[in-house]
């Protein structure tokens, strides 16, 4: 694409007309294949807490700005601030077979002026990682983001140090952009944050080869995968 230019011979952006800034997330349910995305709602709490309990150890919470939850009063009230928050919408995804919510995430540092959103907090329970449920998930959200929203930039970041996030940022077709060193502090530690994106324009392609990856023919009778996502 040229360059633009203007009167004073300097380079200037892409031209956008007739912007409209974007609506907040609002759709109560997602469904796909294997995977329902629920709005998070109080009928989830006892049976993400499950989830949670299931897990090997407490890895999982390890890169999360809050620490392990093990006692139900305090879940609830985690699940009632998730619901509360004023600039995030988080879902429940959902086992579709079996209707169990298996883990969260949530749509966030939401700019409605300029079309950019982030994908964030998502803390998937051990029995959904690594399945279709997860990937499918990320599918069903990103297509919402680009789809019907209409948003132009689709973020994803993370602790630099959070190699399982960045692999899966990458994996799913997000490019990363940089680091931001020494971005924040959490848990009393520092943090540098990696940033990845995903704009509007490469929706299609990345739509694509999720659908090829998704699809029940690149499955064996076992559930393994025949190729990989990168494949596509």
């Amino acid at each position: 694409m040229k360059t633009k230019v203007n009167e004073f011979n300097q380079q200037i952006g892409e031209e956008i007309l007739a912007w409209e800034k974007r609506e907040f997330p609002s759709k109560i349910e997602h469904v796909g294949k294997y995977t329902i995305l629920e709005k998070l709602s109080k009928k989830h709490t006892k049976k993400l807490f499950e989830a949670y309990q299931q897990n090997v150890d407490h890895s999982n919470w390890t890169y999360l700005i809050y620490e392990p939850i093990n006692d139900m009063a305090t879940f609830d009230k985690f699940v009632d601030d998730c619901m509360n928050h004023s600039n995030r919408f988080y879902y429940a995804v959902l086992e579709k077979e079996s209707g169990n919510p298996l883990g969260l995430f949530s749509l966030m540092r939401i700019n409605q002026k300029d079309g950019v959103i982030e994908v964030g907090d998502v803390n998937f329970s051990d029995k959904m990682k690594r399945t279709r449920i997860a990937t499918e998930a990320h599918y069903l959200l990103a297509k919402y983001v680009f789809e019907e929203l209409q948003y132009r930039r689709y973020e994803w970041k993370c602790d630099d140090l959070n190699v399982p996030s960045k692999n899966a940022a990458k994996r799913l077709g997000f490019k990363y952009e940089g680091t931001f060193r020494r971005d924040m502090i959490y848990k009393n530690r520092l943090r540098d944050t990696s940033w990845f994106s995903m704009l509007i324009e490469e929706w299609p392609n990345r739509k694509r080869a999720l659908q090829q990856w998704l699809d029940e023919k690149n499955f064996d009778s076992k559930g393994n995968q025949i190729k990989q996502l990168k494949d596509f």
